[in-house]
């Protein structure tokens, strides 16, 4: 809930930083700062189409909350919270978050995006041959395993892959795995473009990714399966009502009433315990292959080809469950499917591509000329690999290394990063190449630096938003820590208020009842007929439910009236009630006791109790801000604002 509110809050100040101007009249004050009336009426407007409460519509009731929301910031500045260390940390973090939206490459980045959804139309099934190596391992070892898989490679085409899997494979330095079916941003980028590039049948030349060197050879190729739409009846696997049987029987019973005719819609809203779609008919959102955390359901909604298809009964770690297939959607658009893509890209090991060119970019935007490091690479020795390096007595660490835009970067400073470097045991490489690859690191680390503390200056739009959410976190901060919080953790204050206000927290009339179901009225008869006799449900599912047939299904329990099991019309009475058509079926019940209208306990009541209070503390709370800080409103203005908002 919190999170919503921090929207909310960040949403209000968005529109107010974006609308003071010069000659503006002033609406109104608070504790003698001035409210201009451009920036009320912005708010106001952008406001009309994103509010559901209509007394927010009502420019009275709206300024009414915007005094109250400044009324509040005012206070915040006062307590000092924009000074906390949480809060500046919080800021920075969200600063640096944002940063990064602003620091890519768009072109390198579109080409990606279109790679990706090329790739995404296909799944590839394979295998490969994993050989671990250090990624800073001598050219020579790196030769070895590099003519070691071409070796393997040529095994496998003579005597197959499951005798060198059998033989190679140890699960340490090398693996022989079959991989399955698999699509974009499922493998690193490296091994899926191998498996992309590799034609079918064949086995890819050894390649290189973070994990060693691969060969890959891919086995099948076939279009990506696109979305589902799918219903079901769930059975909770942890269900121990005795008159609904095991889990197992009672899915098996809708499966058999299925059978017989029955719509599947009907017996999910009456039966499945996914109460989420049971009022839907059992229908789910679509989803695409590896969306749902169950794969025995993924699977089994795959498996259906024909709309209006239903599965047998299966089992998942959830429960039972009985599937049909609504409808069948193929991957979707590009356009569709761009924002998702996108996103995945920047997440993805492909990124590198993408910081590098924005690094390329950064060095043209600040005219960054790499300068020559044959003196660091002079500098480096088997002390360094040690962990024992320094910089030798005669080096100038003021002397200039390279500039970024106006900041100087000095010997200094790289010597510095460099005794970093050496705390990280780098593998014992070439002193050039060391030099080289800590100079990639040092500069780029340094230019994003840079970019980042004059991305306000350099970008309006970065800067609007920075500011926006330096007043949301502001205000989100106030409300946790002088309402919310408080709010929950006032155990006495909380009881208190229940006591006082206890009459709006009532249980409705309730019944403890047995619920019979079927789609034949003369059954249902039966059923009442059985039940006055004092029957049980397994006695009357063993008399009716027979030859293979599922008759009736029993639902018990203690149900309100709006009990997916009982009309809208049901009579609240003890014993066994009339017959109803409900859902395109009958239902009778046993109502075992009726328990009235009765208030809840405080810990029944207790999330709702909160929430009330929340709102009463607020209000009060607003009431002392009042008289705090004087409110002072241009009465002229605001009349013309209404003229205005109105005209």
């Amino acid at each position: 809930m919190m999170k919503y509110l921090l929207s909310f809050l960040v949403m209000m100040v968005s529109l107010v930083n974006r609308a003071q101007s010069t000659n503006d009249r002033i609406l109104f004050t608070v504790d003698g700062q001035p409210v201009y009336t451009s920036e009320f009426e912005r708010v106001f407007k952008k406001n009309l189409d994103l509010v559901k409460d209509e007394s927010q519509k009502d420019i009275d009731e709206y300024l009414k909350l915007f005094i109250n929301y400044k009324l509040k910031l005012r206070e915040a500045k006062a307590l000092g919270l924009d000074e906390k260390e949480s809060y500046k940390k919080e800021l920075e973090s969200y600063k640096n978050q944002l940063a990064s939206g602003y620091l890519t490459d768009n072109k390198v980045t579109n080409e990606l995006v279109e790679e990706a959804y090329d790739r995404t139309q296909y799944e590839i099934e394979a295998r490969h041959v994993l050989i671990r190596l250090d990624g800073n391992a001598s050219p020579a070892d790196t030769l070895k395993v590099y003519e070691k898989l071409l070796n393997i490679k040529d095994r496998i085409k003579n005597e197959g892959f499951e005798k060198i899997q059998k033989e190679l494979h140890d699960g340490r330095t090398i693996f022989a795995e079959d991989l399955g079916y698999f699509s974009a941003f499922k493998m690193v980028y490296n091994f899926e473009t191998a498996a992309y590039n590799t034609p079918l049948g064949e086995i890819s030349q050894p390649f290189k990714t973070r994990f060693g060197y691969h060969i890959v050879e891919v086995l099948n190729k076939r279009k990506a399966r696109g979305s589902r739409k799918v219903g079901h009846i769930m059975i909770l696997s942890n269900q121990k009502e005795e008159a609904q049987g095991t889990p197992e029987e009672r899915i098996n019973d809708i499966y058999q009433k299925i059978q017989q005719g029955e719509e599947f819609e009907t017996l999910a809203k009456q039966f499945s315990d996914d109460k989420s779609s049971a009022n839907n008919g059992g229908k789910l959102a679509p989803f695409q292959s590896g969306e749902l955390s169950s794969p025995e359901f993924e699977e089994q909604a795959f498996t259906l080809t024909e709309i209006g298809q239903i599965s047998k009964p299966f089992k998942s770690q959830f429960g039972w469950h009985i599937v049909k297939l609504y409808e069948i959607h193929p991957v979707e658009t590009f356009d569709v499917m761009r924002p998702e893509l996108e996103a995945k890209v920047k997440k993805d090991s492909r990124s590198q591509l993408i910081n590098e060119k924005v690094i390329e970019n950064l060095k043209k935007q600040y005219g960054v000329i790499d300068p020559s490091l044959d003196k660091f690479s002079g500098m480096i020795n088997d002390e360094f690999y040690k962990g024992k390096w320094t910089l030798p007595d005669d080096f100038d660490a003021s002397k200039p290394l390279v500039k970024i835009g106006k900041e100087r970067l000095t010997y200094g400073d790289f010597g510095s990063y460099l005794i970093g470097v050496q705390k990280r045991r780098v593998p014992k490489m070439e002193a050039s190449k060391l030099v080289e690859m800590s100079y990639d690191q040092f500069i780029s680390q340094e230019l994003m630096t840079y970019k980042k503390e004059h991305l306000e200056e350099e970008n309006q739009e970065y800067a609007n938003i920075v500011s926006e959410y330096r007043d949301g976190l502001l205000l989100f901060d106030l409300m946790e820590s002088y309402i919310w919080n408080v709010s929950k953790s006032d155990t006495t204050e909380l009881k208190n208020y229940f006591d006082l206000n206890k009459s709006k927290y009532m249980w409705e009339e309730r019944v403890d009842a047995v619920v019979a179901s079927s789609v034949d009225k003369s059954t249902i008869k039966e059923v009442s007929k059985l039940l006055k006799y004092g029957k049980s449900p397994s006695e009357i599912k063993e008399t009716l439910n027979k030859d293979g047939q599922v008759n009736v299904i029993f639902t018990s329990g203690i149900m309100e009236k709006n009990h997916q099991s009982l009309p809208v019309d049901f009579k609240f009475e003890t014993g066994v009630s009339k017959i109803y058509s409900f859902n395109d079926s009958y239902i009778v019940a046993l109502i075992k006791e009726v328990m009235p209208k009765a208030s809840k306990s405080y810990k029944e009541a207790k999330g709702a109790v909160i929430s009330d209070f929340q709102s009463y503390k607020e209000e009060m709370w607003i009431k002392e801000l009042e008289q705090k800080y004087k409110v002072v409103i241009n009465q002229e203005a605001l009349d013309q604002v209404k003229k205005e908002l109105k005209g």
